[in-house]
């Protein structure tokens, strides 16, 4: 593999445990009975070793929005043609997509960067131009994408994941928008914990069930022809991913080597979580997961990564809407952590 790659073997930035020890004690000074915040408490906890201070933050969101055709689209995979994701970068650029309402209703700072579409969007305001190409190949005949294009998508993460850490960003939220990218994340949470196509093939952008077993077999299919390289997790994802999954996994990689905790949000995004801990496996400790998806095979991958999700909502709209959801919860974990009243400040009993 490309000799580019080897910032991948960097490990993850340690958590801070005299922190996480600090918020830990102060958790139990709280006027309130031990864990009676439920989750709330463990997650404030963990932010405080995550930022490296008691009390931590939750002020400065930012969210990377990644677009990347597939190939493989010409399968007959979607309900929507591929002009669909250019036209969804316009909509972005402009606002009118629902990650763009979310982050402007959570003051955060969004970016687009274009990896390659079918279709040219032009130049557009806030949407970076790193063009790829048209789209993946179709991974049913052959690899999504060439070794360059592989590294140049994993950098371009990094390069998203460098601009968050340079403006401060307490927290990270990778989106995507990609027509049929739900069938590249199938193939790859396949390939990386051994299950069929029934299992993780759902309907996506609203497919009946003749269309979930049509893409269950497309999946099949491309497993078959690539079975010999699905070893390694960087060939499974030149194989069967695309570039805009490619993007996610090195931002994840590359947030986590940072100090910015990530946020991951629904299917598409926890299939570049699954990489990014093949890849890279010190980077867990880094990732939140914000909802579970209404695609089926959603559940699967969180069991895989021992994952708990903040929300379940029956959301499948992807972009980073689920996370951008749920970030008011790590906020209000925040806000509670830091901003109650211990016992001896309250002069309120403790239990006997």
């Amino acid at each position: 593999m490309n000799t580019n790659l080897n910032w991948l073997k960097q490990p993850a930035q340690a958590m801070n445990e005299t922190a996480r020890n600090a918020a830990q004690a102060r958790q139990g000074q709280l006027t309130k009975p031990p864990g009676a915040l439920g989750k709330l408490e463990a997650l404030a906890i963990q932010l405080a070793a995550m930022q490296g201070r008691e009390k931590p933050q939750m002020s400065d969101i930012y969210i990377s929005v990644f677009a990347g055709d597939h190939g493989v689209a010409e399968e007959g995979v979607s309900l929507f043609p591929q002009a669909v994701t250019a036209e969804m970068v316009k909509n972005f650029a402009r606002g009118g997509a629902a990650i763009s309402v979310l982050a402007k209703q959570l003051g955060a700072m969004m970016e687009v960067v274009n990896l390659g579409t079918a279709f040219d969007t032009g130049e557009l305001p806030g949407v970076l131009q790193c063009n790829l190409g048209k789209g993946t190949a179709n991974f049913t005949l052959e690899a999504a994408m060439t070794e360059g294009q592989l590294a140049a998508a994993l950098q371009a993460g990094n390069d998203s994941a460098a601009r968050a850490a340079k403006s401060g960003a307490t927290l990270f939220i990778g989106g995507e928008m990609g027509i049929a990218n739900t069938t590249a994340a199938a193939a790859l949470a396949c390939a990386l914990l051994n299950l069929q196509p029934q299992q993780l093939a759902g309907p996506g952008t609203g497919l009946d069930q003749t269309g979930v077993q049509h893409k269950a077999t497309v999946v099949a299919r491309a497993l078959a022809l690539h079975a010999a390289h699905l070893n390694d997790p960087l060939e499974t994802l030149r194989r069967l991913g695309g570039f805009e999954i490619a993007a996610l996994t090195g931002a994840f990689i590359a947030c986590a080597q940072r100090g910015v905790p990530v946020l991951v949000d629904g299917y598409i995004t926890t299939a570049a979580a699954l990489l990014a801990a093949r890849i890279q496996p010190s980077v867990t400790s880094w990732l939140m997961y914000a909802h579970r998806s209404a695609e089926p095979g959603h559940i699967l991958m969180l069991e895989a990564l021992q994952a708990e999700p903040l929300l379940q909502l029956g959301m499948r709209l992807g972009e980073g809407s689920g996370a951008a959801v749920a970030v008011p919860l790590l906020q209000l974990a925040c806000a509670l952590h830091s901003g109650m009243a211990t016992f001896a400040e309250a002069g309120v009993s403790e239990k006997i």
